[in-house]
């Protein structure tokens, strides 16, 4: 017989591509046309459990996912406690609209029948890998991924090279792999919205790639990639590719550098498993964004002293800590928040349980030029700072033994 504090896991996903097709959003305004895809969008989770507690970890192939829509997917999902079912997505610019972005005159281009249907397939996806659970080992391991895969589009040398994988491997079969959690900064839109083409962007054949290798699940989940950590799609003379042919030579080179990461981990036997929430309560300041929160069917609205409130998590699993940002923060925000983690092998899960736009510090918030657009889709120059500070008060909470890292 187990003992009753077995660690376990459990993997399964669901295809949300929507047929016939839908426009696809990258971003505020009307949704373009597609007349094609490019490989499937997936909601995709991996349920861990230890003793009495139970996490799920849910990866979605769209722009964002409002709290609005992953809260109809936690009251039917069975036997996990909702703030610990932790919803985000890969931030692809070649999805259907999920915010449900008003118009001028309040209109929306979203099909809400499309995400209803989305939020049942998604739990559906988390309720299979709860059956999925068997006890399971795991590998971390956090380093720099090699090659021709992100930039930063405002000055190409400030972004993390780091990438995160955690991997769950059955201890019944003899190295079986359950799931592949792949953990990087980076914006999936070498296609992007205006190509009349709906696609998982890289994410489509880094989920290939992963699972022809190992024959386990493979999911995405993205890190602080705001202001501006995109796709190393350069060519010479100022040229881009912009063609499925890049998606696979970077989705398959970062898939192929999270392996050789993990591959030299040592296998973790009955890793720790522990989750912590908290509410946050951020102001509104951007005219653009309370719009939007205040028009929207979807989004969380604003609050008479113009605030709206999010749920942001920190995970323990075994010898990583995980803490999840509800937008794009900017990569000095995700540097300090991964150097402030009592462990070297830090994660942080971006566009998770909220999307609310670009996070910047109160230092960077409108004082470049360069940062006009993304001071613009802020929520305002106090939301870095509320961030960190709320970030490390749940660090400071989480039983993991605090000691100082050098990175």
């Amino acid at each position: 017989m187990l003992p009753a504090q077995t660690f376990k896991a459990g993997a399964a996903y669901r295809v949300i591509t929507p047929d016939p097709l839908l426009p696809v959003s990258g971003g505020i305004g009307k949704p373009r046309p597609v007349t094609q895809k490019k490989g499937d969008l997936f909601a995709r989770a991996i349920v861990f459990e230890k003793g009495n507690t139970r996490v799920a970890i849910v990866s979605i192939d769209n722009l964002g996912w409002p709290a609005a829509l992953g809260d109809k997917s936690r009251k039917l999902i069975k036997g996990i406690p909702p703030e610990n079912i932790i919803i985000g997505v890969t931030h692809t610019h070649s999805a259907p609209d999920a915010y449900a972005f008003p118009d001028e005159s309040g209109n929306i281009g979203a099909d809400l029948d499309y995400l209803n249907w989305c939020t049942v397939q998604i739990a559906d996806a988390v309720n299979e890998a709860i059956k999925n659970l068997e006890p399971a080992a795991l590998k971390i391991a956090v380093g720099e991924a090699k090659g021709k895969i992100a930039y930063n589009y405002y000055a190409p040398r400030l972004y993390d090279p780091r990438c995160g994988v955690i991997q769950a491997i059955s201890s019944e079969k003899e190295n079986q792999v359950i799931a592949t959690l792949v953990n990087y900064a980076i914006h999936p839109e070498i296609i992007g919205p205006g190509r009349g083409i709906l696609t998982p962007d890289l994410c489509g054949p880094l989920y290939s790639r992963i699972e022809e290798k190992t024959e386990g699940m493979a999911l995405f989940m993205n890190s602080a990639q705001g202001g501006m950590v995109t796709a190393d799609n350069r060519r010479p003379e100022g040229k881009e590719a912009n063609d499925w042919k890049e998606c696979n030579r970077i989705g398959n080179l970062l898939a192929d550098e999270a392996l050789r990461i993990i591959s030299n981990a040592e296998v973790q036997k009955d890793p720790e498993l522990y989750c912590n929430s908290k509410e946050v309560k951020f102001p509104v300041d951007s005219e653009i964004l309370r719009f939007v929160l205040n028009h929207s069917p979807l989004a969380g609205k604003t609050s008479d002293d113009n605030t709206v409130n999010t749920r942001i998590n920190l995970l323990d699993i075994g010898t990583a800590q995980a803490l999840t940002i509800p937008g794009e923060a900017l990569p000095n925000i995700g540097y300090y928040l991964k150097r402030k983690m009592p462990t070297k092998q830090s994660f942080l899960f971006g566009l998770t349980n909220d999307a609310f736009g670009y996070i910047l510090t109160k230092e960077d918030f409108n004082s470049f030029e360069r940062y006009e657009y993304i001071s613009e889709t802020s929520l305002g120059e106090r939301t870095g700072e509320i961030l960190v500070r709320e970030s490390l008060e749940l660090i400071k909470d989480s039983p993991k033994p605090q000691q100082s890292i050098k990175k």
